[in-house]
């Protein structure tokens, strides 16, 4: 039997297809693993508090700008750094997104500027159209679960050791007054 997992993912940015707030679960196995994925598109309605929230809640997070509106693609940084915030220590698992491929003939953000913030960003990129389906969206969801899940067993490899650690100086202090 695969094992089974849930990541809850976030997508923020204006560039999204729906006009209100959204959550939709989706199951899938990903690598032979069972995956639910509660996934929740703000469509870019949130206001502070709300966003707030919302990437409180999110293990994994899609930030989408639209190609063809340079003021989305400038949104993103502003909205990392955001995040960065309200996660911190943890480091950010995202994946950062160029929707409307199919508007190419509209296009107002190169491909290579994706590239370079993703770079800076030290994301994924992916290119799509949620709107024709172009670019395989499913992968970039996909992907996402794959860096939570990753970094989730680095995070409990971790934790692991520093109880394991923490028993031990337990044990050594406990040892240390009996044998005095």
């Amino acid at each position: 039997m695969a094992k089974s997992a849930e990541v809850k993912l976030a997508v923020f940015g204006t560039a999204g297809v729906g006009k209100s707030e959204s959550t939709y679960r989706h199951q899938a196995t990903i690598d032979d693993e069972v995956v639910t994925m509660e996934i929740l598109d703000t469509a870019g309605q949130e206001d502070t508090i709300q966003r707030e929230g919302h990437m409180r809640w999110g293990e994994g997070f899609v930030l989408v700008y639209d190609i063809t509106d340079r003021g989305s693609f400038e949104e993103v940084l502003p909205l990392k750094n955001i995040l960065d915030e309200i996660k911190k220590p943890k480091n950010v698992t995202l994946i950062l997104v160029g929707n409307k491929a199919d508007l190419d003939h509209s296009r107002q953000v190169s491909t290579e500027e994706g590239e370079k913030l993703a770079t800076e960003l030290a994301c994924a990129f992916y290119e799509c159209s949620a709107c024709t389906g172009e670019g395989n969206i499913t992968e970039i969801f996909y992907e996402l679960c794959r860096e939570v899940r990753r970094r989730k067993m680095v995070q409990g490899k971790t934790r692991r050791r520093s109880s394991t650690t923490h028993v031990k100086q337990a044990i050594n202090k406990m040892l240390t007054k009996i044998s005095s």
